[in-house]
Formats: C-alpha cells, structure tokens, sequence
C-alpha cells in the first residue's frame, strides 16, 4: 500500500488569511515535501496500485501527527479556537487517515498482511547540517517484520547502486509521531508493516529523479519477490 502525506501545499480559501506574508514557508520543505508525491504516483503506476494522497498544505494541519501532538499545527494555525480546530480536524486531517486506515482493515479482513510504505522527501541541508543520505528507510525496530524487510530493502539498494548513500531510521527515528505509527497500536506485526521512504530532495530534481524513481521501483520489486504488489 502507497501513501503520501505531504504532497502538496494546499490551503483552503476559507484559511488563507492566516498565512498572509508566508508566501516562502507555506512553498518551501515546512509546507510540503517537494517531490514525493511524483515519487509515490510513479510507484502506483509501476504496481498498479493507488496511492493515497494528501496534498493540504501541512502548515494549517500536519497529516503525518496524532491529533493529541500540539506540533500537528503550526504557528499559522495554533492560534484557532478550539471549535475551528476541530473543524479542520473533521474536514481536512481525518479523511487521509480514514482512507488509509480503510484499505488496511479491508485487506486484514481479507486474512492479507500489509506492507505500507509512506512516501516522503527530506531537504538536504537542515539547520546548517548536511544530511548524508540519498535514500532513508524509518521504521519500529521492535517489530521482527518491519526490521526484517528493511534490513533487506537497504542490503538491494546498496546491491543495485553503490554509489546511492541508504540509512535506516535517519534523519528522523521510525517510531515519531506518524501514520505507521499510529497504524502500529492498531494492527499486529503480522498483520501490518509500515515504512516511512524518506529520499533527499537533492535526487528528486529534474536531473536524477528518473533514476532515483526506477531505483526505488526496482529494488521493491526485488524485495517483494520480483513480483508487482497487487491490492
């Protein structure tokens, strides 16, 4: 199952006012994460799957947080009441997280288990801080399946492109605050995987993002058996 939750910067009319003069935040890595979403169209295309995608801008309400994380609004939005919180909440974060939430349930009843890999981008330079990483695999080390098939995902990677640099549970640690996460306290290991793909912005430019695609493709084939995932 493919997923994306930062795949655009949208902001709904009726919210723009309280974003006006953050022109740079609201198109920059803190609205969306430039990328990914092309990323996880062209892995649906290549497996035949959908993706679900969020394209809200992640500065009026983060999809990838709990509703219980203050951080799931930003300094744009923090300052709405209680009951407009709510409102965003019901109309804007929830229909994401029920679709998602909606395809794992049918496949488990089903009897299938679910390999979730949510798709997201990273900037290169953070804080002044270089990231040396291409290509980022976060999961809950806890959980025997997830560390299993990531440890095998990085090892095909690596095999398919030395020269790509593959990190596990980088820049950001699996087991944040995020939809796998939250996935997690609700399905078994042996019913559920979850995988959040984070890929440097530097290889999803105009010049290397074909390749980077095509990696990621080729190398989930070969994870999963050499087969396309059908679900």
């Amino acid at each position: 199952m493919l997923s994306c939750e930062h795949g655009g910067n949208r902001i709904p009319a009726e919210y723009r006012h309280l974003f006006h003069g953050a022109a740079h935040a609201v198109s920059s890595h803190r609205g969306w994460d430039p990328g990914a979403l092309d990323l996880a169209r062209y892995l649906g295309r290549h497996f035949h799957i959908p993706v679900a995608e969020e394209t809200l801008c992640r500065l009026l309400v983060e999809p990838n947080r709990a509703p219980s994380n203050p951080r799931i609004w930003s300094k744009y939005s923090a300052g709405l009441a209680p009951a407009e919180k709510q409102r965003v909440l019901d109309r804007y974060w929830w229909p994401h997280r029920r679709k998602v939430e909606s395809r794992v349930k049918e496949q488990v009843a089903r009897g299938n288990g679910v390999f979730h890999v949510a798709v997201h981008s990273f900037v290169p330079v953070l804080g002044g801080e270089r990231r040396n990483a291409e290509i980022c695999l976060l999961y809950d080390p806890t959980r025997p399946g997830e560390k299993t098939m990531c440890l095998h995902w990085a090892a095909i990677l690596r095999e398919l492109a030395p020269d790509v640099r593959v990190r596990r549970n980088y820049p950001y640690r699996g087991i944040a605050d995020g939809l796998p996460t939250w996935l997690r306290r609700r399905y078994p290991n042996r019913k559920y995987g979850g995988v959040e793909l984070e890929v440097n912005q530097s290889v999803l430019t105009a010049g290397t993002r074909k390749r980077t695609w095509k990696l990621i493709a080729e190398s989930l084939d070969a994870l999963l058996g050499g087969r396309s995932a059908r679900t």
